[in-house]
């Protein structure tokens, strides 16, 4: 029996967004896509997908519909808002998939309203990897859902990158937080490793390929080592989602009582140069709040 390739709605056309469509495109599904600025819907548009009038109107002409919006209030908006998923009646057999970095409380509560007022089922199947491996397909996807849920779009999110089922509802949000501590901790301590090589004159352009096979050695060093030698914080992600996401993370942390000194130190400079205005900044610009070699 020949299969049907599901339609994709995408909410949320942002920096992430604009690369899941292409790459979504490129692997053969129609793609309709909404965002609350008409801009990124045209550029979508010329990227080959349709554009949605409305996050219902969306989700009534699609499969699948993934979001990737910025806060708890963009999402809540896209379910609960006007025009919103939840009022677009049933939809049973749907599945949602929320790429967002939500808080777990959250993504309970809408996944409840969403089954009760749709019967859509919810997936939180959080990415990490940037928009760059967004529109490569080579992102990591850690998802919570049921077996029926996930199985409905595992082979979509194939296409997206490597996708693996951690649990129940929420459990992919969870393994998000670790992801980001692991992550954003480490913005900091290579900003701390390019100011120590630059201190001793080393080239810090060869640290990355110097360090590649011993257990230094990272995806991410190469990467943000570049971008801080070079001062570029052109945005790959904002400074403010950082925080964002290290605030979440602080907050998960206090409710079980766990002691994260390391993920402190990483939040009090993230919001020093929130504070200072530059949460527009891709977070690499945690650089400049350690002073150059020299100037003390």
């Amino acid at each position: 029996m020949a299969t049907t390739t599901p339609t994709i709605g995408f909410i949320g056309l942002g920096l992430m967004g604009a690369g899941f469509v292409k790459r979504l495109i490129a692997s053969g599904h129609k793609v309709i896509g909404y965002d609350i600025v008409p801009a990124k819907v045209a550029a979508a548009v010329a990227l080959g997908a349709e554009a949605g009038r409305s996050p219902a109107d969306v989700a009534a002409r699609c499969d699948i519909v993934c979001v990737c919006v910025m806060t708890a209030a963009d999402l809540t908006s896209v379910i609960e808002g006007e025009g919103g998923i939840a009022s677009a009646g049933r939809m049973d057999g749907k599945v949602l998939v929320d790429h967002s970095t939500t808080l777990i409380e959250v993504t309970k509560r809408l996944a409840g309203v969403l089954a009760e007022k749709t019967g859509m089922g919810w997936v939180d199947a959080p990415v990490s990897g940037g928009p760059g491996a967004a529109e490569a397909g080579t992102l990591a996807i850690m998802a919570g859902g049921s077996n029926a849920d996930i199985a409905r779009v595992a082979a979509v999110m194939a296409h997206l990158g490597t996708f693996t089922h951690m649990g129940p509802l929420t459990a992919g949000q969870a393994t998000k937080m670790v992801n980001q501590v692991l992550v954003l901790n480490n913005y900091v301590v290579i900003a701390e490793a390019l100011r120590l090589a630059e201190a001793y004159g080393v080239d810090a352009a060869k640290v990355p390929t110097a360090l590649a096979s011993g257990f230094a050695g990272s995806n991410l060093l190469p990467v943000m080592m570049e971008r801080m030698i070079a001062r570029d914080w052109t945005p790959k992600g904002y400074a403010f989602q950082v925080l964002k996401d290290l605030e979440m993370v602080n907050d998960a942390a206090k409710a079980e009582h766990l002691a994260m000194p390391m993920l402190s130190q990483a939040l009090t400079l993230f919001r020093i140069l929130y504070a200072q205005g530059k949460g527009n900044l891709d977070g690499a610009a945690v650089l400049e709040l350690l002073p150059e070699p020299g100037k003390h």
